[in-house]
């Protein structure tokens, strides 16, 4: 490392001591366990008849959350959007056959991924993902009536073309152009100079029906960066020649959306806390939370279809392709579990382990941790710790109800994103999963 890059750095870590995050309104922590305790016997009913641990799965949430996600687009848009469920965001299958049942299709990123689709009857499916395999790319080719698939690089669709033509199928095609080409997400898709010559090359392939475009860009706070990624893409479509253009039917605008209440994250998960924590192991900031906000999905909504609707339509007719994950299912299952042992006064265990989740979550983001048994509207402090073997296995450090005593029941809300298609066979079972009726 160069004198200067350190010297710059420094200044970046300077600025980032500098930055106070934003302060967690308790009344906000409040408001929202206080929500969940409307339905406190249905999650007791549920462990005295499953026992525990427990994931809840709450699928009337996941019908309204669709609802809203599509109409809130369908309001903005010419030509109503087709939206796709990101499979890989939440993998139960109740979850998927939900969504189907809601009109929205599949994203998938692998041919597991597609099977399982496939076995739940989806009729519309986007194929996206690097790195596909020869048998992925023929099991697409073998539900071509069901699949369009995102092509990710010129290799790609070199070996698509060879197994298409070989199989005498035609198969539906879009491309992935890269939003972060010296980043970490460089990986995916191919540079927008490339979009021409990919195009020509798709067409000299007469089983390949390339018609659409696709960008993602993850962790949407805020609409800003896809909207921009939107205005970039006027002179890219300007730039193609009209019969190319023509062709194009579809944009894919991925997905990322962040959920409305933003992200609660514990001192740890600052940027400022952070860099603390690795200076001087062991800083902590007691009871404080933080959040980065977040927009409402109307305002994605509002803010990206505006910006389509004056940037491209006028060049291409396109319909919108999205595929919402997180945004969908972060609300619609719960972890219930119950205390073991109570070692300290300031120390219990809980009968689950965080590979229910999948990873050490709960030392950088937050979540409140709910005793079902003993409710209140007040906050405890204390350690809430899982039952494996390992000193990385937190739920949280404090508890809303009574005072913690074995056999108590816990609830922590809002875990339907990214922890049960992360969770791992790692010491203990993992949880059942129930449907809260």
């Amino acid at each position: 490392m160069t004198p200067e890059t350190v010297g710059e750095q420094l200044l970046r870590a300077a600025t980032m001591l500098q930055t106070e995050p934003v302060a967690l309104d308790d009344q906000v922590i409040r408001d929202h366990v206080s929500s969940i305790l409307t339905r406190r016997e249905e999650y007791l009913e549920l462990v005295s008849r499953h026992g525990s641990p427990l994931y809840v799965l709450d699928c009337e949430v996941l019908r309204a959350r669709a609802e809203r996600f599509v109409s809130a687009f369908a309001r903005q848009l010419p030509t109503p959007p087709n939206v796709f469920y990101a499979m890989k965001s939440n993998n139960h299958p109740q979850v998927a056959a939900t969504l189907l049942e809601s009109g929205l299709g599949l994203d998938v990123s692998s041919g597991w991924e597609l099977q399982r689709a496939i076995e739940q009857d989806a009729r519309n499916i986007i194929f996206s993902g690097p790195g596909k395999t020869d048998a992925e790319l023929a099991m697409a080719l073998g539900y071509a009536d069901r699949v369009t698939l995102l092509l990710d690089s010129m290799g790609e669709l070199e070996r698509m073309a060879r197994l298409a033509a070989n199989a005498s199928t035609t198969i539906r095609c879009g491309v992935r152009l890269n939003t972060d080409p010296q980043g970490p997400w460089r990986k995916f898709g191919i540079a927008r100079e490339e979009l021409e010559p990919f195009i020509t090359r798709a067409n000299q392939c007469p089983n390949l029906a390339l018609c659409g475009l696709q960008f993602h860009l993850s962790w949407n706070l805020s609409p800003e960066r896809q909207a921009a990624m939107v205005r970039s893409l006027e002179p890219l479509l300007l730039s193609l020649p009209e019969s190319q253009r023509r062709q194009l039917t579809f944009l894919d605008i991925g997905g990322g959306y962040w959920p409305e209440p933003g992200e609660w994250l514990q001192w740890a998960g600052t940027d400022q806390g952070g860099l603390i924590e690795h200076l001087n192991p062991g800083t902590t900031r007691g009871r404080q939370r933080f959040v980065v906000p977040s927009e409402p999905i109307e305002t994605f909504a509002e803010v990206l279809c505006r910006e389509i609707r004056t940037h491209l339509l006028p060049h291409a007719d396109l319909q919108v392709y999205l595929e919402p994950g997180r945004w969908l299912c972060h609300p619609c299952m719960h972890l219930v579990m119950t205390v073991v042992d109570r070692k300290r006064d300031d120390l219990t265990i809980t009968d689950a382990g965080t590979n229910a989740i999948g990873w050490e979550r709960f030392e950088v983001d937050f979540s409140p941790v709910i005793n079902l048994t003993d409710p209140s509207l007040e906050e405890r402090d204390g350690e809430i710790q899982g039952c494996l073997c390992t000193p990385r296995d937190v739920w949280g450090y404090s508890c809303w109800g009574g005072d913690l005593r074995p056999g108590d029941v816990l609830l922590v809300p809002n875990q339907g994103a990214y922890t049960y298609s992360l969770r791992q066979n790692f010491i203990k079972a993992l949880p059942e999963v129930v449907t809260l009726k």
